[in-house]
């Protein structure tokens, strides 16, 4: 009796005791915030990382992922919290919440994809598309990479990148063009922050083109008229401007020295406050060069303002301007200096621009650009030769997403003023415009299409119309060891109009063409990409096949009144580069990481109008493109200490002094460049830098020759900014 009566009192205790704590949790002061995260086109977003923090601390209260159907739940103490949403691709999300205690709180959050994340391609595509889900070959250059190396100019940097190459006429100032895939140097698009900034039909001079306030390029391989129409023949470069995201600025101040009197300057500030966003930055860089009349001075200014009136609403400005003056010694490997000859350039580009959404599923994009050239080639006492282009136009796309991709319509219109005057005056005028489609579609998970044309009406050629078309698979997905496996391919077409001396030139010894077709491309990539050792190391391999037709040629015949003879300008030209570029990345420890890049292009002229006079024979090397070269980076940071060493070596390649001495031949080279910076105290630090580490004398034209060791040191002081 005694015994059921205490089992009865135990059980009456247990369940009282049970009963108590479930009431205590059910009226807990613990606040609950749950919700459901989604993408612009409202599709929910799994694994996106959401961290709690109360307001002045250290670290983080409490920390949760979306699930697989976008939701999540946080339990937290009742306060004021900072929640932060963030996940590769996406931009990070902040709200600051205030909790009360047993507060049921519902937060949905929309993310937008990130244009400047290095997992997103924007010049691939109409829209930003994650890296995996893009067919198009590309090459990207992070802010991290451009920091670590300390490289000033841009034509720098993309000489060690695989499948490009670059010749400078000079040292430093001297006219600096880009090969990409063994297209001449007028095939490649160069954007800035979506604005074209190639001469009319011609290409870019890069030679003060700093990196002054770049957050990341993206190199885009293959045709790409289809989506940028005239000059996309062989690929495209895109520049993108920083923009602040701290609402505490961040600011630095830099300044440095070194040899050949070289002395560099400058300033950056960015931050973010509300819906305003805004950077900008100011730098100067003069050296004397290392031989006669070899000076060169840049100033670079940029900016970029944006504004968002909501999540899906959204106006942006960004602008840059490069200005040198150099002196331009000329060929003194072959020939004494010129001691008065100098080269003036200026570069400017704007970008107005308005992205808003309509509905969950429809995006619009509204831009306006332009760029201005000039340049003033003084020759004493002959004179000199101006040159002014301008480039005006606006660009309005709206795209419709689903789930499984997307399908974007747009319509751009440009025009074009050029005007050249040196030993005879020229001045064009164009008016161009485009439509074009461009698709997106994943049918299987693993699966993405990608396909689009567009249709060109050019006031020179008339209407063109120009497709393309890729395809991304996913032949493995997995972790360890071997990880992810991923296939592509891609084929586009690409056309480019003449130049204004090739349309309009008025000189009766070289009259321009009217008649002239545009030039024509046609490119196939194939690649593979391989993750190794839990994503730890990367390789990627593409094989690239490119054909030039209708290229434009200049045939000289004899006329009476003519001394150098009467100059045809005909579409007589055909050409073809085939080749492989490979590119591996590795992180060997969280603080070293060794990247490594090699190009085989074998260029080949099919048919030539100069062949009479052996130059550039059927068979031969396209001009100044090397078969072989390559780029070993090694970088290592550790605790505020960072070392980097850059090893770039080019083989021989096909060259001409054109100046009758007969040489096709520029020996091949290889340079190294070491980088190092520490901090020494909060906000500053120092560092050094050597480029041309061991004096290497070589040429990246023939007759003029490249930079000596060149050691420069400097003090950076950063204040940075908190969000």
């Amino acid at each position: 009796m005694n015994t059921t009566l205490l089992r009865t009192a135990f059980l009456f205790f247990a369940v009282s005791v049970v009963s108590f704590s479930l009431q205590a949790q059910s009226n807990s002061a613990d606040a609950h915030l749950s919700g459901r995260v989604t993408d612009a086109s409202g599709y929910t977003i799994a694994g996106v990382r959401i961290t709690a923090q109360l307001e002045n601390a250290v670290a983080p209260t409490a920390s949760t992922s979306t699930a697989s159907d976008g939701t999540f739940t946080l339990i937290l103490p009742a306060g004021r919290y900072r929640i932060r949403f963030e996940r590769d691709s996406f931009a990070p999300r902040d709200f600051v919440l205030d909790l009360a205690a047993a507060e049921n709180g519902k937060l949905d959050v929309r993310l937008q994809i990130e244009r400047l994340s290095s997992s997103v391609v924007v010049t691939a595509q109409a829209e930003p598309t994650p890296l995996q889900e893009t067919p198009a070959t590309v090459t990207e250059v992070t802010r991290d990479e451009i920091t670590e190396r300390q490289t000033v100019l841009l034509p720098d940097l993309l000489a060690t990148q695989p499948g490009v190459a670059i010749t400078r006429t000079g040292t430093v100032g001297g006219l600096t063009t880009v090969f990409l895939d063994g297209g001449n140097s007028s095939f490649v698009k160069v954007l800035v922050d979506g604005t074209p900034i190639n001469l009319p039909g011609g290409d870019v001079d890069f030679s003060n083109l700093t990196l002054d306030n770049v957050d990341k390029i993206e190199i885009v391989h293959g045709a790409e008229s289809a989506l940028y129409g005239t000059d996309a023949m062989s690929g495209v470069i895109q520049i993108f401007t920083r923009r602040g995201t701290t609402r505490i600025p961040e600011a630095s101040l830099f300044t440095e020295g070194g040899t050949f009197s070289s002395a560099r300057g400058g300033a950056q500030i960015d931050g973010a406050l509300g819906g305003f966003d805004y950077s900008g930055s100011g730098s100067y860089f003069h050296t004397d060069g290392q031989g006669v009349n070899d000076a060169d001075l840049i100033r670079s200014y940029t900016g970029n303002i944006g504004y968002s009136f909501s999540d899906s609403d959204q106006i942006r400005f960004s602008m840059r301007s490069n200005s040198s003056f150099s002196g331009t010694p000329g060929q003194t490997l072959l020939f004494p200096a010129d001691p008065s000859a100098f080269y003036d350039l200026q570069q400017l580009s704007a970008n107005l621009s308005w992205s808003f959404r309509t509905s969950a599923h429809w995006s619009h994009r509204v831009s306006v650009t332009e760029s201005r050239y000039f340049s003033d080639s003084g020759f004493p006492p002959f004179g000199s030769a101006l040159n002014q282009t301008n480039r005006a136009g606006g660009w309005a796309q709206s795209t419709f997403s689903f789930q499984q991709g997307g399908l974007t319509a747009g319509y751009q219109y440009e025009v074009e003023n050029a005007t050249s005057s040196g030993f005879g005056f020229v001045h064009g005028r164009r008016n161009n415009q485009g439509g074009f489609l461009d698709g997106r579609w994943s049918p299987i998970s693993r699966l993405t299409l990608s396909a689009g044309a567009r249709a060109e009406d050019n006031t020179n050629f008339g209407t063109r119309v120009v497709p393309r078309a890729g395809a991304v698979f996913g032949v493995r997905y997995a972790k360890g060891f071997w990880g992810d496996t991923r296939a592509r391919i891609s084929y586009g077409q690409g056309i480019e109009e003449p130049t204004v001396l090739e349309s309009f030139d008025t000189d009766p010894c070289s009259l321009g063409n009217p008649n002239l077709r545009p030039q024509r491309s046609r490119t196939v990539n194939v690649g593979l990409d391989q993750y190794i050792a839990d994503d730890r190391v990367r390789v990627s391999a593409t094989y690239f096949a490119d054909r030039f037709r209708d290229l434009i040629t200049f045939v000289v015949v004899p006329q009476a009144g003519c001394p150098f003879g009467n100059t045809q300008i005909l579409n007589a030209a055909l050409s073809r580069a085939r080749g492989l570029n490979f590119g591996a990345a590795m992180r060997l420890l969280r603080w070293l990481s060794l990247n490594g890049n090699y190009s085989f292009d074998d260029t080949r002229v099919l048919q030539s109008s100069t062949a009479s006079s052996g130059f550039q024979v059927p068979g031969d090397h396209l001009l100044r493109r090397p078969v072989n070269s390559g780029n070993v980076w090694l970088s290592a940071n550790y605790r505020g200490f960072n070392f980097n060493m850059n090893a770039y070596f080019t083989g021989v390649r096909t060259d001409s002094d054109f100046d009758g001495l007969g040489l096709t031949r520029n020996p091949g080279y290889t340079r190294f460049d070491i980088a190092s910076s520490c901090n020494i105290s909060r906000g500053v630090s120092v560092y050094a830098r050597a480029t041309n580490l061991f004096d290497k004398q070589y040429q990246e034209a023939i007759g003029f020759p490249a930079l000596g060791r060149d050691v420069r040191v400097g003090v950076n002081y950063r204040f940075a900014g908190r969000k």
